[in-house]
């Protein structure tokens, strides 16, 4: 499971010219689910992404999580985040999840965000979305668990 992270200062998502959701300060995450996940591994993503610090403190260090700050989460599906790139032109998606399961797992993550932190937005799985944010930083990680 791929998690790429991206601090951001406000974010959104749009599907059919319509906002879908929208955060402030917070975390925009692109969720990228294989074949190999399951509901053990969403927790553990998760888990990561809520507490993984990177936001300042007043030392301006990055010493801060989503938890800590209060802040919003904006969880868009992106199965591209699977594609092995490693040789050729042309992305490969062999290892992501199948679409039954990719959103089966995508729901679970949203339901276990919602029960441990209240400000969840998200996108449509398998949906046509538009995506704006404002990279806060720049910061961005890949989170893999």
């Amino acid at each position: 499971m791929y998690g790429l992270i991206q601090r951001v200062s406000s974010a959104s998502v749009a599907i059919d010219q319509q906002i879908n959701g929208q955060i402030d300060q917070g975390v925009l995450l692109l969720l990228g689910i294989e074949k190999t996940d399951s509901q053990s591994t969403v927790d553990k993503l998760l888990h990561r992404v809520l507490n993984y610090r990177l936001f300042s403190d007043e030392k301006d260090k990055m010493n801060l999580s989503l938890l800590d700050i209060n802040g919003g989460l904006l969880v868009i599906s992106q199965f591209t985040l699977a594609a092995d790139t490693n040789k050729g032109l042309r992305p490969s998606f062999s290892s992501a999840a199948p679409p039954e399961q990719a959103e089966s797992l995508y729901n679970h993550f949203l339901a276990q965000a919602r029960a441990q932190h209240g400000k969840i937005e998200s996108g449509i799985f398998a949906a046509d979305m538009q995506v704006s944010l404002c990279n806060d930083g720049p910061v961005t990680f890949n989170l893999r668990v």
